[in-house]
């Protein structure tokens, strides 16, 4: 097999990341042709199909090493023609993608980009999912970094402890009274409605059973955005944990109430990263482990 071509290489990346040949077409500034091309030119290297041609193209079994290799290549040439006092011109724009659960990117996470050295053409993409799915995204490739629930490394990533989240169980005084006038108890919970991000979410239910010493089945408003989620709390839809951060001001605020005094939910989180000598890494590491020691449990 002849060795793989760096162009056809980014050219992956770019499909995969941007989800079509048309959008990477545009952000490499070729024609969609000449994607196709590059595309084509890189499976017959392989003999593998690399890309799934779907909406959006995603990366096949076979596409998944490659894409990582192509993220590593693109963060590894840009140091080295930076430290070589060389023209980072040609390479044009690089992201660095990292995904992060979506508590953490309302609360703590932005603060650590914001304490990052600015590079001239490095920005970051950053991808919300759940933080016991966020590791999934690492080992196909699609992203450099992630904060996560998983404790055991990906291959070929590494892994260190941020600390953890803390959630805490609101509702409204009039939600609380209405529901739970005798308790937080099991039959309370089985019967009062409450609110979850999404199917992924088991973190209410993980509690719930915690809680009542067996597995039940409420009622559930499924909320996915973090500032639709508080509000739907606010207003009396539902109860559910909040971040210790986020329930603070409703809670001093008396618009909620701890419905479990003394009870909560610590979430661990973990930092993986590709295990790779980088500075942009280097720098992404201390600042995420920094911000989390100061936020996190």
């Amino acid at each position: 097999m002849d060795g793989l071509d760096s162009a056809q290489l980014r050219t992956l990346a770019a499909v995969v990341a941007e989800g079509s040949f048309d959008a990477a077409a545009r952000l490499l500034h070729l024609t969609p042709s000449a994607v196709s091309q590059r595309i084509k030119a890189l499976e017959e290297t392989v003999g593998q199909v690399l890309v799934r041609r779907a909406r959006p193209c995603v990366a096949t079994d076979a596409g998944r090493p490659l894409l990582r290799l192509a993220g590593q290549l693109t963060l590894l040439e840009r140091e080295a023609l930076a430290d070589a006092g060389g023209s980072l011109a040609g390479l044009g724009r690089v992201r660095v993608a990292v995904v992060v659960n979506a508590d953490s990117l309302a609360t703590w996470f932005p603060a650590a980009l914001a304490r990052l050295p600015r590079r001239a053409g490095l920005f970051f993409d950053l991808r919300q999912d759940d933080q016991n799915h966020t590791a999934e995204l690492l080992r196909d490739g699609s992203v450099t970094a992630a904060v996560t629930a998983q404790r055991e490394a990906v291959q070929g990533c590494r892994v260190l402890r941020l600390g953890a989240m803390r959630y805490r169980a609101l509702a409204t005084p009039e939600f609380a009274a209405a529901h739970f006038a005798d308790g937080f108890g099991a039959a309370a919970l089985a019967a009062a409605p409450m609110i979850v991000f999404d199917r992924k979410d088991r973190v209410q239910h993980r509690f719930v059973e915690a809680v009542a010493g067996q597995p039940l089945d409420p009622p559930v408003h499924y909320v996915p955005s973090v500032p639709a989620f508080s509000e739907t709390i606010r207003l009396g839809l539902g109860w559910s944990l909040v971040p210790e951060q986020i329930a603070e001001a409703d809670l001093a605020a008396g618009r909620c109430v701890d419905l479990a005094p003394g009870r909560h939910l610590d979430v661990p989180l973990y930092w993986q990263h590709w295990r790779l000598e980088s500075d942009v890494l280097n720098d992404l590491t201390a600042a995420v482990r920094a911000v989390a020691a100061e936020n996190l449990r």
